[in-house]
């Protein structure tokens, strides 16, 4: 049974940072692509950054320069470093199995909350 558990979300001003955490158990972590996605109220679940097995990386336009996509495969996590943080990143942040092509599957966490006041 695949089990994703996200953690590190929490209430940051304007221009905060920080690091989302989600391990992952029931899978061979090392073999598979990980990925951050986030939802925001009233917005569609977007992906905001994956890794493959072998490092590879993708970000949303949005994040890229202040999130960084990272994992330890030696504890089946995959981590999210947040920086300059801005209001519009305020959302539900989930981790996910990807499949191919960056797509989603359907192992998703419980989600963390993510606040980031003006």
């Amino acid at each position: 049974q695949v089990q994703l558990v996200e953690s590190g979300g929490g209430l940051v001003q304007a221009g905060g940072s920080l690091r989302l955490s989600c391990a992952a158990s029931g899978i061979i972590f090392s073999i598979n692509a990980m990925g951050w996605y986030r939802q925001a109220p009233g917005k569609q679940r977007e992906l905001v950054a994956g890794i493959t097995s072998g490092g590879s990386t993708n970000y949303a336009d949005s994040v890229k320069g202040r999130f960084t996509i990272s994992r330890d495969n030696a504890k089946n996590t995959v981590y999210l470093q947040m920086n300059s943080l801005k209001p519009e990143d305020t959302a539900v942040y989930y981790c996910n199995v990807l499949g191919p092509r960056w797509l989603a599957t359907d192992y998703w966490g419980q989600g963390t909350q993510v606040t980031v006041s003006s």
